[in-house]
Formats: C-alpha cells, sequence, structure tokens
C-alpha cells in the first residue's frame, strides 16, 4: 500500500485531470443554467431539482461506523469508495456527505475529505471555507444573539426577556474552549445588560441543525421563528419569531440551504450539505442535499457520523422522521485496529498483530449489528482495510460476521479506490433488494423526553440505569410548560464509548447514564439531552493538526490531509 505522502502527491497530480464542475452535473442530467458555480470545480444546486417521485424509487444506503477509535476508522473514506464501487459495476451513484468544521480540521482529526484513492476533491478547498456555508450559518446565529441582547437593552419594542433565562449562544467554527462560558455586556450602560453566556461551536448552532432539516426557504424560515429564546420576567416563553428575527437570518442563509456539488477522484458526483457533529447534534447532511441526490441517481450513498449509537441512531429516529425518508440498507464500518483497542489494545500499538485483543474487541461490534438488526434494515459489515491488517486477524471478523449471520466484506477504497470497493457493493445491492419495509424507531415520539432517553440509553447503549441530575429535572419541567414533549431527543455522548465514560471501551455493562441537563432546541424540532462531561465546544488537542500545516509562495498547503 502507497503511503500517505505518496496520496498527497497524487492529489496534485489529479488536481490538474479534474473534470470541469459543468460536466460533473452533466453526468446526473443537471444543465449547466441550473447551477451556479463557484469557480471550476463546485457549484451550487437549487432546491428545485429534488423529485419526490424520483426520490420514492431511489435506493439510499446509509454508512455508520462501530464505536470508534481517536485514530479514526475512515467512515467517509468508505462512503466514498462505495459510492465509486457502485458506479464501477454500472449503477448509478452519488455520495451524500457533511462539510467538515475546522475545528476538527485545525484540531485533532485534520483533513474530512476521505483518503488514499478515496477522496472528494477539491480537498482542499472542501476543508477550508468550502462555499461559505458554515460562516453563514455562523452569522445567522449570531445575528439572532445580537437581536436578543439589543431588545433586552432597548426601550422600544423592549419584550421583557429576564436575561438570566436567555439559553441563545453565539458560535464560531473554531474549537476554543476559552470561550465555553463568558460574561457578556460590559463596559457600563453602553454595553448591554451584563449577563453570563457562552459560545458553541458551529456545528452544534441549532440554525446548523435547522439547515439540515429544512425543505425550503418558508420552512427555513418557520422553524427558526420557533427557536426558543429564554423567558419574560413573568415566565412566559420568548421565540424568536417574538423579535422577527426569522426573516433576516434566512437572508443571511439564501446561499447556504443549497447544496454543494463536487466530485470523486474517479470523477463521480458528490454532493455535500451541512456540517453537524454526531456527538452532540444529529451527525448528518442535510434533508435537501439528500433528496437532490435520491432524484439525480439510482442509489445515493450518505453517512451518519460516529458510531451507530449516535449518527445512525439520529439519522433513523431524527432525520428520517422528520422527512420521511428511509435506508434501503446499512453499511457498518469496522476495522481490525479499532476491535482490538476495544479489547484492550494500546492506541500506540494497534499496528501489532493481536488476536486475543481483537477476539474480545468484537462484542463491540455485535452490539452494533445488534442495534441495526433493532431498526428491521439488512446490514453489511464492512472491514476497512488497513496495511497493518494480517490475513487471520481479518479472517476472524469475517467467520464471526458468517456465524452471526450478516453479510460481510471487505474494502480496499484507499488503496484502490472503486476497484477495492467492488466486493462491497455487490454485498450492498443484494441487501437493497432484499429490503421489504421502512426502518423501525426506537421510541415513539408521543412518549415524554424522559421516557425517549430512557428507551435510548437502554436499547441503544445498553444502560441498566439513568439518572437525571437537577438541572436535568428543572429542564424537564420546562420542556412540559413550553408543550415540547412529543418531539425526538438528539443526545449528546462521547463518541468513544457505548456509555457517557470515554474510557469504557468495548461492550459496558451495568452501567449508569447520567443526563447533566436537557438544552432545547425548538427550532430544529427536537431536544438535546446532555450527559456525562460533554461539551458543546470542544477544545485543541496538546498539539492540534494546526501547528503542522503550512503554505508556499505558490499557494501549496501542506498538512492538512
Amino acid at each position: 500500500m502507497a503511503s500517505k505522502q505518496y496520496f498527497s502527491d497524487l492529489q496534485i497530480a489529479q488536481a490538474a485531470k479534474l473534470k470541469h464542475i459543468k460536466d460533473i452535473a452533466q453526468s446526473v442530467n443537471i444543465t449547466e443554467s441550473d447551477i451556479e458555480m463557484y469557480g471550476n470545480y463546485k457549484a451550487k444546486l437549487p432546491l428545485k431539482l429534488i423529485d419526490e417521485e424520483k426520490v420514492s424509487k431511489s435506493n439510499m444506503v446509509l454508512v455508520t461506523a462501530m464505536t470508534p477509535t481517536p485514530a479514526g476508522e475512515g467512515k467517509t473514506t468508505t462512503s466514498i469508495g462505495l459510492s465509486e464501487g457502485l458506479n464501477k459495476i454500472g449503477k448509478k451513484t452519488t455520495v451524500v456527505l457533511r462539510e467538515p468544521s475546522l475545528g476538527p480540521v485545525f484540531g485533532m482529526k485534520g483533513g474530512a475529505a476521505g483518503g488514499g484513492y478515496s477522496q472528494v476533491v477539491p480537498m482542499e478547498d472542501i476543508n477550508l471555507h468550502f462555499t461559505g456555508d458554515f460562516a453563514a450559518i455562523e452569522k445567522a446565529n449570531n445575528l439572532l444573539a445580537a437581536i436578543i441582547d439589543n431588545n433586552i437593552q432597548s426601550k422600544e419594542g423592549n419584550l421583557g426577556i429576564d436575561p438570566r433565562t436567555v439559553e441563545w449562544k453565539r458560535v464560531m467554527d473554531m474549537n476554543d474552549r476559552s470561550l465555553r462560558e463568558i460574561v457578556s455586556g460590559m463596559g457600563g450602560k453602553p454595553g448591554g445588560m451584563m449577563r453570563e453566556t457562552g459560545f458553541n461551536i458551529t456545528a452544534a448552532s441549532e440554525i446548523m441543525a435547522i439547515l439540515c432539516l429544512a425543505k425550503g426557504i418558508d420552512d427555513l424560515k418557520e422553524k427558526m421563528g420557533n427557536i426558543y429564546v429564554g423567558d419574560t420576567y413573568e415566565g412566559k416563553a420568548v421565540f424568536a419569531k417574538d423579535l422577527n428575527a426569522q426573516g433576516a437570518m434566512a437572508v443571511l442563509l439564501k446561499d447556504a440551504i443549497k447544496p454543494n456539488l463536487v466530485q470523486t477522484l474517479e470523477g463521480n458526483p458528490a454532493i455535500i450539505h451541512g456540517g453537524p457533529f454526531a456527538n452532540i447534534a444529529q451527525g448528518t447532511n442535510s434533508v435537501i442535499a439528500t433528496k437532490i441526490g435520491m432524484s439525480l441517481s439510482e442509489y445515493v450513498v450518505t453517512e451518519a457520523g460516529f458510531g451507530a449509537d449516535l449518527g445512525a441512531e439520529k439519522f433513523l429516529d431524527i432525520k428520517c422522521g422528520y422527512s420521511g425518508l428511509s435506508p434501503k440498507a446499512i453499511v457498518l464500518v469496522a476495522t481490525v485496529r479499532a476491535l482490538k483497542y476495544h479489547g484492550g489494545q494500546a492506541l500506540e500499538d494497534l499496528k501489532t498483530p493481536n488476536t486475543v485483543a481483537l477476539v474480545k474487541g468484537l462484542e463491540n461490534l455485535e452490539k452494533h449489528i445488534e442495534n441495526i438488526n433493532t431498526y428491521g434494515l439488512p446490514g453489511v459489515v464492512c472491514i476497512n482495510k488497513f496495511v497493518s491488517d494480517t490475513e487471520e486477524e481479518v479472517e476472524i471478523i469475517m467467520n464471526r460476521c458468517k456465524e452471526l449471520g450478516v453479510k460481510v466484506a471487505l474494502c480496499e477504497g484507499w488503496e484502490k479506490g472503486g476497484d477495492g470497493c467492488t466486493d462491497l457493493a455487490q454485498e450492498v445491492i443484494k441487501a437493497v433488494e432484499s429490503c421489504k419495509s421502512t426502518y423501525k424507531p426506537v421510541y415513539e415520539w408521543e412518549l415524554s423526553v424522559k421516557e425517549k432517553i430512557e428507551r435510548i440509553a437502554r436499547k441503544i447503549y445498553g444502560a441498566k440505569d439513568i439518572e437525571f441530575l437537577p438541572k436535568a429535572k428543572q429542564n424537564l419541567r420546562k420542556i412540559e410548560r413550553i408543550g415540547l414533549n412529543d418531539k425526538p431527543v438528539c443526545i449528546a455522548k462521547t463518541q468513544y464509548s457505548f456509555s457517557d465514560d470515554p474510557k469504557a471501551l468495548g461492550k459496558p455493562e451495568k452501567f449508569t447514564l447520567t443526563v447533566r441537563e436537557i438544552e432545547i432546541a425548538s427550532g430544529a424540532g427536537f431536544c438535546i439531552p446532555i450527559t456525562g462531561n460533554m461539551l458543546r465546544m470542544p477544545g485543541l488537542p496538546s498539539k492540534p493538526a494546526a501547528v503542522g500545516m503550512d503554505i508556499d509562495n505558490n499557494g501549496k498547503i501542506s498538512g492538512l490531509s
């Protein structure tokens, strides 16, 4: 297998051979007049491309994963490789992905556009600002924050908002722990009302969640108007529509609501739009992007962030619940090194063969398989192969999957592109053709928020008990008062464990899930229980990826891939 540096050079070599975006559009029967070009290799797509009849006939495949390790398991790489593989065997396929956040790009993860021969390009543009969607979401979020503070300060049109109850935070697309908790409004009377507040990362903004669930501009405005702001001094709930903020916010999002068209290294279409994290948000691209992809292709491959306990659960119970979509198959990405990690092998030693740790770690994969079966959808385990994997280790996983009666295939997309994913593509087609029904939700929306949290915690995570701390209990009372008990829940939980303890690897049992507080996202249409020590503004690692990046006088960027 080639080295990472080789593929970085390959990326540069391939850049000169990229197809013009007009040619990519034409390959899926989009006319030039229907795209808004951002240079030669990026374009915005109009919402009118959605054809509900074609959507109903298209086959959506959801790619998720076992519980990830800090090293990452290549879910995006697998999604891109699978789409290449399906195209290789004659199935017209579009991959639909999320946009990368600058937080992980400059933090721990680095670039997020796939890898090796399974990449979306132009990679550097996609990782760095792209078409400005995140900036627009950030500005719309912060405009509402400014309007709220202005109303508290002003005499004219004052709604009597109690600043102590305001929960709306500002956002920025960067990992910056020092902004988690701040005091705003300092500087005396001209500086506004002093109050405690803070920042979330843009991927965790409710505006991001709304954009990814909206059906169009009117629905976008309605959802943003329903954002809960706080209470008046009399205890009456105040929403963004009471401030008449939704129109101006929508103006800022006029282009961001349109999905982005790019391409894979093999010249197949890729749609990238929206970027909520799966550990603190719903973890999937927009409904609009998915439906456009399904309108253009026989198959759509899409992903949900982190492990299936997070991304896949939210994809199915929230995104599918609101959109009416349902996957025809679920691909569960597993790696030899992740299984060894969950079996107790040290992170720095994962390249060393260790069948004992591998077998122990299989319990994590088995729990994810069990969860996918809960949804009543056919699943395929994908072994994303790394150069350090031995044939014996791969065979152990293959045999265990066969014992469990689940389809399994090897993926070598990083090394071989579509040619390394044709076996996986064939298994996915068989799974799709075997699908006879839509997904079965984990919970009914009619249950209370408390009951929905308990259902997910016990059924998907495997928790024995659920503890609601005092603030969470207070939040539950507020949710009932505002009338949001019938909404789905979007649990914020560590991605590194089924539990709320990132160090509890494998398949933890008899644990208690602790719900610290529950944030209200009434515009997006869900509540956000926050468990354990989860934070909605991450921090940088001790050695962030940013310190290894540079650009030369010719504009060549290093350290991003």
